[in-house]
């Protein structure tokens, strides 16, 4: 047996890598095995950031990316950053969900500590990131965009039609007849009796409430001034009220409250006045204290040309010009207009809109029911009319729900008329009122303003370089032929809810420019900063995409101009000083699509430097995918013999040599900003990044892998 006396090698002790102790001292004889002597390489390569030549890549910062926690804790991973990278990048301390909390209350505490400590080890801190649709405090956010509550007066009240009488084209007078009955002069009811005398001005009140007031109110006149007596309820129950009328036409009412009914009438008693009455219309409204009220659609329903399309019950005209054309015969009619079956109405208040021509001025009646029995809930709506087209509406509220037809009744008016559709929002009461859009953005405006400046200074103007907007490109949509931007109308809908799309409110082109601003304006807040040194970078994913043709990147560059644009018209001289590629790849051991992924790759840097901006890989991880199309993990890796194994981890390692070559060989020194290693080691099982995967530069013992040698060859222009 051949025995060896050699150092435990880098490969096997982590104390090596992340700080100084006194391992040097620590040799022992035993045998080599194959497996070390494989790796015994990595032993001789310096700390990352080392192997980068400086001269050729002043500002190149070589960067890694780790837990806010491990780092403040100064274990190992600490100690690893210390020794490897320029720059380090919180995973998510930095996210704004990780900072203000659901009322909004902002907590910096770690994030301060993170850069201090990182100036101590003289390490710079990548800000990551300023605005993103993703890890935000929604419910902080949703509660600032809430509808904003009424100052309502109590003492104030509003009316709400129930039901207008008018008397304009009627013959005679239509109600049941109490002894006396009015005549109808010229669509006027006029009533003129020497005796004690009564009669109904307004009948079929549905939907009444107990307890709430109402007013009746009639368009009339009198020989001379009188007082008359109105009463209102059913003959169950009746309320009263006095009423005084004058010689001129006036608007006149009274108010009620209504008794324990839920339909009725009201009725007019002059008793012995033995003068002349006229009313032109009478109406019964509602006095409800003010609240906002949304209308929503429920129905909308229009007509074809053609035969009567419904059933038949004594009159049946035809459809002319999408219209149902009605032409009088003399005899008393109606129709279905919107038949019931589909899309029910449930139980609530709706308005009614009746788009109509009429060939004269009156009003004719639209009954919604629920059914022909006895049980069957009904209500009968006034449409009023002019001459030519109208839109009229009535209120309904529906104590059942169910499928309502509609049925328009022209009775024995004498007009000809075109129905051309009816449309049924339902009512939805509020004691608030929804935020404008204008008001909702400029809300936002304040909330991205709060968190930036409360962002800047806790980083006390140490944090130079920042993602400004984080993934904002879609992949999807066109605008001008790229894609557009992120939004809440396109997101998978069971992820909207855990997301804010902050795009939505500030508008697509004002989106950079507004987040640009309050990054620049609070940063020159900072006690002394220096304004010129801040750099913004737009952040982003499949950029080096080669199924669409880098076309995410060149959408991301199409954005980037968009914004600037729209920031000189704003006259905020917005500027976007770097683009950020994160690059989550993989080796492909197929061939064809290997070469496809690196063509796309060279492509990616070639437009990222023709912008003229400085170019970032900001957060490189790769794994594997075998010739199957499956992804490795790491322990599947480790478990392959000892020469695939090998063969493996050499592609990988020559990927990574490679891809730092191209950046150099294509991006000009004055745009290199550096490249970023998302993920230090490889994934743990139970990750939720790339789970197990062997993405990192170290095996989760902290030992050198040779993706490291192919990374620090990359660095070193091998």
């Amino acid at each position: 047996m051949r025995i060896n006396k050699y150092y435990i090698p880098a490969l096997l002790s982590p104390l090596m890598l992340v700080g100084c102790a006194d391992w040097d001292e620590w040799t022992y004889d035993v045998e080599k095995p194959q497996t070390i002597s494989q790796y015994e390489y990595l032993n001789d390569y310096a700390p990352l950031k080392e192997n980068l030549d400086r001269n050729a890549h002043p500002n190149f910062k070589v960067g890694g990316a780790l837990s806010v926690s491990d780092f403040n804790e100064k274990g190992a991973l600490y100690r690893l950053a210390a020794h490897n990278f320029d720059e380090v990048v919180a995973g998510n301390a930095m996210k704004m969900a990780s900072c203000v909390d659901d009322q909004g209350t902002m907590d910096f505490g770690n994030v301060s500590t993170f850069v201090r400590t990182a100036e101590e080890t003289n390490l710079t801190v990548f800000g990551h990131t300023l605005a993103w649709h993703e890890q935000q405090p929604v419910k902080w956010l949703d509660k600032l965009l809430k509808d904003k509550e009424l100052d309502i007066d109590p003492n104030q009240k509003i009316e709400r039609e129930v039901k207008t009488q008018s008397f304009a084209g009627l013959s005679k007078f239509p109600f049941f007849v109490m002894g006396y009955e009015p005549q109808i002069i010229d669509g006027v009811l006029t009533s003129n009796c020497p005796d004690w005398h009564q009669y109904f001005v307004i009948d079929g009140l549905s939907g009444l409430e107990e307890g709430q007031s109402y007013k009746v109110t009639a368009m009339i006149r009198a020989s001379k001034e009188h007082t008359l007596n109105v009463q209102f309820g059913n003959w169950g129950n009746l309320t009263e009220a006095k009423m005084k009328i004058g010689t001129e036409w006036k608007e006149t009412s009274v108010e009620f409250i209504c008794p324990p009914v839920t339909s009725g009438f009201s009725v007019f008693q002059p008793g012995a006045f033995d003068g002349t009455i006229e009313i032109q219309w009478v109406k019964v409204s509602k006095l409800e204290t003010p609240a906002m009220e949304v209308e929503t659609e429920v129905k909308h329903h229009t007509y074809t040309d053609g035969p009567f399309p419904y059933y038949q019950m004594g009159c049946a005209p035809d459809v002319i010009d999408g219209a149902i054309h009605f032409i009088p015969t003399g005899d008393w009619s109606q129709f279905f207009c919107l038949p019931g079956g589909e899309n029910p109405l449930s139980p609530g208040e709706y308005v009614v809109y009746v788009e109509i021509k009429s060939s004269k001025a009156g009003s004719i009646k639209l009954t919604v029911q629920n059914g022909w029995g006895g049980t069957a809930e009904n209500f009968t709506g006034s449409v009023a009319l002019k001459e030519g087209w109208t839109t009229s509406s009535f209120r309904m509220k529906l104590e059942q729900g169910g499928n309502y037809d509609m049925i328009l009744k022209p009775e024995t008016f004498d007009a000809i008329l075109d129905l051309k559709s009816i449309t049924i929002n339902k009512l939805v009461k509020m004691n608030s009122i929804p935020l404008t859009p204008e008001e909702k953005k400029d809300t936002l405006v304040w909330a991205m303003n709060k968190w930036v400046s409360g962002m800047m200074h806790a980083t006390e103007g140490k944090v130079v370089a920042w993602d400004l907007i984080n993934e904002a490109i879609s992949g999807g949509g066109n605008v001008n032929g790229f894609y557009a931007l992120q939004s809440a109308q396109t997101a998978n809908p069971d992820e909207v809810a855990n997301k804010f799309f902050w795009q939505d409110y500030f508008g697509a082109e004002e989106y950079g420019p507004i987040v640009e601003k309050a990054a620049r304006d609070a940063f020159a807040a900072v006690e002394g900063a220096n304004p010129s040194d801040l750099k913004l970078f737009i952040n982003d994913y499949n950029l080096e995409s080669d199924w669409d043709g880098n076309k995410k990147l060149k959408s991301l560059v199409y954005w980037i101009g968009v914004w600037e644009k729209k920031g000189q018209e704003l006259g905020w001289n917005t500027k976007i000083d770097g683009i950020g590629s994160q690059m989550h790849i993989s080796y492909y051991e197929n061939p064809q699509i290997q070469e496809s992924k690196k063509n796309a790759i060279v492509n990616m840097l070639k437009l990222m430097s023709e912008t003229g901006k400085l170019v970032r890989i900001s957060e490189l991880d790769m794994g594997y995918i075998d010739a199957d199309g499956k992804t490795l993990t790491a322990k599947q890796i480790e478990a392959l013999p000892l020469e695939e194994r090998i063969a493996k981890e050499k592609a990988m390692a020559e990927y990574y040599q490679w891809i730092i070559q191209k950046y150099f060989e294509i991006v000009p020194a004055a745009q290199q900003y550096g490249i970023t290693q998302w993920c230090i080691t490889d994934a743990p099982a139970e990750s939720g990044w790339r789970k197990g995967e062997p993405v990192g530069l170290w095996n989760l013992n902290y030992q050198r892998k040779p993706a490291y040698a192919g990374f620090a060859n990359g660095l070193m222009g091998k």
